[in-house]
This record gives C-alpha cells, sequence and structure tokens, in this order.
C-alpha cells in the first residue's frame, strides 16, 4: 500500500532492536539465578504479519520493559519492574507455524527459563501451545489470538489466559454496528481466508446476521487460501453480486492486499467494506482505503482504547519511540503486559520475590484490572477468559490526517457469551441475557 514500505522499514528497525534484547537475555543466567523476572514474548518478526501486527507487538513489548524497569507508569503500575524485580525480555519470531512453536516454547521454559510467557497472533499456534503450557505448568497469556477454541478445547486450562477477545465477539459486535447504523441493509457478502479463523468468523457473523438483520441475505462468499495474496477473482465474483457490504475478517498482509486491490478496482465504491481486523493498519491506509470503510480493533484498543491515564501515556511514549501511534496489536500486548505485572503484583509473595506459575494463575483467575482499554475483567472461560466491550466506526481521510467517524461501542455483555455457552448456540436462541443498552 502507499507508504507501506516507509512505515514497514521504521518497523523493521524497532524489530531488530527486539531481537537484539532477545540475544542479550539468552546469554544471562535464569530468573532463578540472577533475580529478574524473565519473560518470552512471541510474536510475528518476520513475514507478512509482520508488517501490521507482529513488530508493533514486539515494539510495544520493548517500551514496556523499558519504562517499567525505571518505574516510569501511572500507578497502579508505578512500582519498579515487576514486583520489584527488574524484567528480561526473550522475544521470540512467531513465523514457522505451529510445530516450530511448540520447540520454540518448550525451549523458552525449559533452557531459556523463563518465568511467564505472552505472546501469538495465530489462532493455529496459541492452540498448539495451550496443552504445552499445562504440560509445563507454565503461565501463558496469549495476547491477541482470537480463536473460541482455546478454552472450549481447554475446559480445565490451569496455566492459559487471554487478555484479548475471542472472534466471536468481533462478529456479534460487527453485526451489532450494522443494526445500528444501517438496519435496512440487504445484501451481504464475504471474503475470508479459508482456514478455521476465517470459516468461523464468517458463520459467527452470517448467524448473527440472520438474527439482527432480517431483510439482508448472503448474496457472495469467497475463501480463498491464507497468505494467496492476489485477489481479483474473488473479487471480481463479489462485484458481480452487487453487494451493500462486503465483511472479512482478514489479517496481516492479506488485509493490506485485499483493501488495496479492491478499492482500485472500485469494489469498496459501490460496497462497504467491514474489517474485523481493519484498525491494525489505521497508519499505513492513508488515501489507499475509501472513506466510510468500516474498522474494528477486536475490542477497545488502538483508535478505539479510551483516553485513559494509561492509554495516554502508552499513546506518548510509543509515538516519542516509533513515531507512529500504537495500532491495536501493540495495545493489546500492553494489555498483556499490565496483566502479568498485575497478577504477579498480586501474588501474595515478598517484595522482589518471583511467583510461582501456580501463585501467577491464581492472583489472574477471575482478576478484574486497570489497562490501556479501561477496565478488564477476567469473566469468562472459567476466570481465564478477559470479557470487554467492543467498538467499531469508519475510516476517513481528509487533508493527509487518517480519523475515526460514527463510532459505536457494545459493552462486553451484549456481545459476549454467557459462561459455559458457545457463540453458536447464543445466536441461535436470540441472544438471552444480552445487556445492550
Amino acid at each position: 500500500m502507499k507508504n507501506n514500505k516507509s512505515n514497514f522499514s521504521q518497523y523493521l528497525v524497532s524489530g531488530v532492536a527486539a531481537l537484539a534484547l532477545a540475544a542479550g537475555a539468552a546469554g544471562s543466567a535464569s530468573a532463578a539465578e540472577n533475580g529478574k523476572f524473565r519473560v518470552g514474548i512471541v510474536t510475528f518478526l518476520s513475514g507478512p504479519a509482520a508488517g501490521p501486527f507482529g513488530v508493533p507487538s514486539a515494539n510495544a513489548a520493548k517500551i514496556l520493559v523499558d519504562e517499567l524497569n525505571k518505574g516510569n507508569l501511572p500507578a497502579p503500575y508505578d512500582k519498579l519492574g515487576i514486583n520489584g524485580a527488574e524484567i528480561e525480555a526473550v522475544i521470540i519470531d512467531e513465523a514457522g507455524g505451529a510445530t516450530k512453536q511448540v520447540e520454540e516454547y518448550r525451549n523458552l521454559v525449559q533452557r531459556q527459563k523463563v518465568d511467564a510467557v505472552i505472546g501469538y497472533v495465530s489462532s493455529g499456534d496459541c492452540l498448539a501451545v495451550a496443552p504445552v503450557a499445562e504440560e509445563l505448568k507454565t503461565f501463558t497469556i496469549a495476547y491477541d489470538c482470537g480463536t473460541p477454541r482455546l478454552f472450549a478445547d481447554n475446559p480445565d486450562a490451569a496455566y492459559m489466559f487471554r487478555t484479548g477477545l475471542d472472534a466471536s465477539v468481533d462478529n456479534i459486535g460487527a453485526v451489532r454496528y450494522l443494526a445500528e447504523t444501517r438496519p435496512d441493509v440487504t445484501r451481504l457478502s464475504g471474503i475470508q481466508q479459508n482456514y478455521s479463523w476465517g470459516q468461523d468468523s464468517w458463520a459467527d457473523f452470517t448467524a448473527a446476521a440472520s438474527a439482527l438483520l432480517p431483510k439482508a441475505e448472503v448474496v457472495e462468499e469467497q475463501f480463498p487460501k491464507i497468505y494467496q495474496g492476489q485477489y481479483g477473482a474473488e473479487i471480481s465474483a463479489l462485484s458481480v453480486k452487487r453487494p451493500e457490504i462486503v465483511h472479512s475478517s482478514f489479517w496481516g498482509g492479506d488485509m493490506e492486499a485485499l483493501v488495496l486491490q479492491a478499492n482500485a478496482r472500485g469494489l469498496l465504491e459501490d460496497a462497504t467494506g467491514l474489517l474485523t481486523c481493519g484498525e491494525a493498519s489505521f497508519a499505513t491506509y492513508k488515501d489507499q482505503a475509501p472513506n466510510g470503510m468500516i474498522i474494528g480493533a477486536r475490542g477497545p484498543f488502538g483508535q478505539f482504547a479510551p483516553n485513559n491515564e494509561l492509554n495516554t501515556w502508552f499513546k506518548g511514549v510509543y509515538q516519542n519511540a516509533y513515531g507512529l501511534e500504537p495500532v491495536y496489536p501493540a495495545t493489546k500486548m500492553a494489555q498483556a503486559i499490565l496483566g502479568l505485572k498485575y497478577a504477579a503484583e498480586n501474588a501474595g509473595v515478598g517484595d522482589k520475590e518471583i511467583a510461582s506459575a501456580e501463585q501467577l494463575a491464581a492472583a489472574m483467575k477471575g482478576a478484574t484490572f486497570e489497562s490501556v482499554s479501561g477496565t478488564v475483567e477476567m469473566a469468562r472461560g472459567n476466570g481465564h477468559q478477559a470479557m470487554q466491550g467492543i467498538t467499531y466506526g469508519e475510516y476517513h481521510y481528509e487533508d493527509g490526517v487518517a480519523s475515526i467517524k460514527n463510532a459505536v461501542s457494545f459493552a462486553g455483555e451484549c456481545v459476549t457469551p454467557p459462561e459455559g455457552v458457545a457463540a453458536a448456540d447464543w445466536i441461535a436462541n436470540g441472544f438471552p441475557g444480552a445487556q445492550c443498552n
């Protein structure tokens, strides 16, 4: 996309710095030997997910670690490091697939001797790592991966937590946004990556649309393979059906390529794009994305984060360090680190002592803590899954400035299935218990 090359280069420089931090950590003593709190950070530093997702996340981790070690955060996170202990980060590239990530996870725990792990954008990666976290009894936070299967497949998880939201919330929220702003829409379409993330996202979106948009029908759906990169045939197939809305859960480089190609071919002039992960490229769209395109941030993150003291501070230090506002993956990484700090400092151990994985998990389970995104309640997944609201809005670019217009927020209780209820069942039964006022 226009100017992406320069922005990505800037991200890449920061990513190299993050890898250097990891290299420094790898050669030092373990946390048990040096008194430091060692945390593994896993996100994409190479490949098509790096620019929009992974490197901003690594940048956020680096700046949070630096600032925490200086004691520079606002209250309640102004205590030095984590519980008074200096933080040491080991940053790992998530590229390479689930099998490699399981190997990397074992290395972090068994050789690098990390005290906790934060990571994972890919749903496949976090699903593969989750049972290993239980096997190795290691406190782990999934900061971004969105699959609803994380706790459905691991109902007895003791050590795995997620401080972000799952994809069902993304898509129920997207339909509620349409019902609020475009209640008379009649023609829906979708283009999703052809694997579980895209298939599940489309299933939740279309089911919610059947319930909340009774006048609408699905006129076309496309499922290209992940990382395909060129979408001319799919865009043509969508255009022929003249949809009013084009929904997509694309993420990373696929999402950027889709916006660029669909806009150039006129699809997004005739139809409104609705991108559940769209805010991730807010800083790089510029005039290559159409005004009025609906974007989400998978929760109250990035441009949709509140103007509280923590977020104002975070945006300031991030922009000073990298010359860009933090997009939602960066905000979510910051939230995961603050969640870890909260757990460690509420685990009942003495000053500068490093809590065990069991103590961290006990402090985190069912917790409520403050974050850059507002209040986080670990209120789902038997106390392991965060519940928050979600916001959607329209992207606009005028006079060289990007902005969000017509934003609408929905409370967590409005878009999140009750504890123990599958999203598909909740939608099919008409959202019983939803609190949307």
